[in-house]
């Protein structure tokens, strides 16, 4: 079947998308509303689930050499003491390797599975459903019509806002910095520092540098006039290898986090896929492995399409509903837990921490 597609969105959800239509024989057009020069500058971790996902859209090989991958977990208490630790390697034994690496590099490697041109500095202006497709008009004055629009704009997505699935993203309370340190302390393991409605997360990530994600609850909290001052601010008294990191650190990305929980992830010819359908808030590094198992999903729902286009769309979503709900009640779950005052969380944590997060990644071993 020929299908005329547009994906619009060229970050993780878009890239992954087109590179599952792509293994399933399309051949759409993507576009992004920044310039081609935005390149992510954070790090990022891919869980073991995320990995599989890489490997059916086949862009696992061009992954090995990049990054650290990752084989540990260590919670520690705000003080630096050992909570509890988790085989990660263990954990997702048979289904992939869990690995840090650069955001950028990532990037490149979903871009080496587009296969065609992105067009940069495009936005959709307008979107109309008509007769058999919907017709798109650009904000560069080009217009045309396809019989698929993939929404991947991210969790404040235009698609979505034009077709009316959904207002905006609802904030989580939750406030996250993310920094990138060369030079900083001998780091082997993901170690998680947790603090009183705050931690601070640090890894290897290839090259002697360490990803840094840091986040608090503060729902009524100012954004931050100055993200490096309010990381030294309120993770200055931790312990484990907080200080030597926070004495490397020179820049910091601030962002707020959403949820988005929508009733239906299509209207027509219309879908949405990764953020803009089911973001939740990072805590359980899911975003990326959802956004990888949305777009190979898609594109096998869409070569079957045996009920066509409306069909597919509908068994897409039967599909990963279910897994992406679930990934959002953990998150929550684990937010829930962290926010415990220490004097309570911390006992419970070194008891039965272990079978706690282990559980909440059990749902996703399963296959896609």
């Amino acid at each position: 079947m020929t299908l005329r597609i547009l994906v619009v969105g060229a970050g993780i959800a878009g890239l992954a998308a087109a590179r599952g239509l792509r293994v399933a024989g399309f051949r759409p057009d993507v576009v992004e509303a920044l310039p081609a020069t935005m390149s992510p500058s954070a790090g990022i971790y891919l869980p073991g689930n995320a990995s599989r996902a890489l490997r059916l859209l086949g862009l696992d090989v061009p992954l090995r050499p990049l990054g650290d991958l990752i084989f540990r977990q260590v919670f520690l208490d705000a003080r630096g003491r050992e909570l509890f630790e988790m085989d990660v390697a263990g954990l997702w034994a048979g289904v992939g390797e869990s690995r840090a690496l650069s955001r950028a590099d990532l990037q490149q490697v979903l871009l080496t599975g587009v296969g065609g041109e992105v067009r940069y500095d495009t936005e959709v202006r307008d979107l109309q459903i008509v007769e058999g497709g919907a017709k798109v008009e650009f904000t560069t004055g080009a217009i045309a019509e396809y019989d698929l629009v993939v929404g991947a704009d991210g969790r404040r997505s235009t698609i979505r806002e034009k077709i009316g699935l959904g207002g905006p993203a609802t904030p989580t309370g939750q406030i996250v910095y993310r920094a990138v340190v060369s030079g900083g302390p001998p780091l082997t393991d993901w170690t998680a520092v947790l603090g009183r409605r705050a931690q601070f997360v640090a890894m290897p990530m290839g090259g002697r540098k360490i990803y840094c994600y840091a986040d608090e609850t503060a729902p009524d909290a100012p954004d931050p006039a100055d993200p490096r001052a309010r990381v030294q601010e309120v993770f200055g008294s931790f312990g484990g290898p907080v200080p030597a990191i926070l004495d490397r650190i020179e820049k910091v990305s601030v962002a707020r986090t959403d949820e988005v929980v929508l009733p239906s992830w299509s209207s027509g010819p219309v879908v949405l896929v990764g953020d803009a359908a089911h973001a939740t808030a990072p805590t359980l590094a899911q975003g990326a492995a959802m956004s990888f198992e949305d777009g190979f999903v898609l594109g096998q729902e869409l070569r079957r399409a045996e009920g066509g286009i409306a069909g597919a769309l509908r068994a897409y979503e039967q599909r990963r509903r279910p897994r992406c709900a679930d990934v959002r009640d953990r998150t929550r779950e684990r937010d829930r837990t962290r926010d415990v005052p220490p004097s309570l969380r911390d006992p419970m944590l070194r008891r039965r921490g272990l079978r706690i997060f282990t559980d909440q990644y059990k749902g996703l071993l399963a296959p896609v």
